[in-house]
């Protein structure tokens, strides 16, 4: 297995990140196989995508509406509401999985891996890039 720590700034609002370039760059240089995606933070995730479009907004926005920035949340260290975006991973899951195909990922045509960041306290992310040569 071949892996690789990248960082990513967020910044101060929740955002969705496109990882796609850096994904392809990774795996670039292997074969088949698997890339897995994983952000370890208890407030991200990492969703598949179509992005530019509105989609990435409309994602941020419905979980504005399932999971409301407000006092109901018994987490209550950071920025008021934060509580919310230690749920968020159990909506967005932390990871993907994506098929590589001589050294490119097998997406659809308008396929992207994103970070789904909500957690203004925290701009700066780290996500694993693992690839499983098949």
């Amino acid at each position: 297995m071949e892996s690789a720590l990248i960082s990513v700034r967020t910044g101060p609002r929740q955002a969705v990140v496109d990882l796609t370039t850096r994904c392809e760059r990774f795996v670039s240089d292997f074969g088949d196989g698997l890339l897995h995606v994983f952000v370890p933070h208890a407030t991200a995730g990492v969703a598949v995508l179509e992005t530019g479009a509105g989609s990435d907004d409309d994602l941020l926005a419905a979980l504005d509406t399932l999971l409301p920035t407000d006092d109901r949340w018994r987490h209550r260290h950071g920025s008021p509401g934060h509580g919310r975006d230690h749920v968020v991973p159990a909506f967005v899951a932390p990871f993907t999985v994506v098929p590589v195909l001589e050294g490119r990922l097998a997406l659809g045509t308008w396929q992207s891996v994103c970070l789904v960041d909500t957690n203004g306290d925290n701009q700066d992310r780290s996500v694993r890039l693992s690839f499983l040569a098949g």
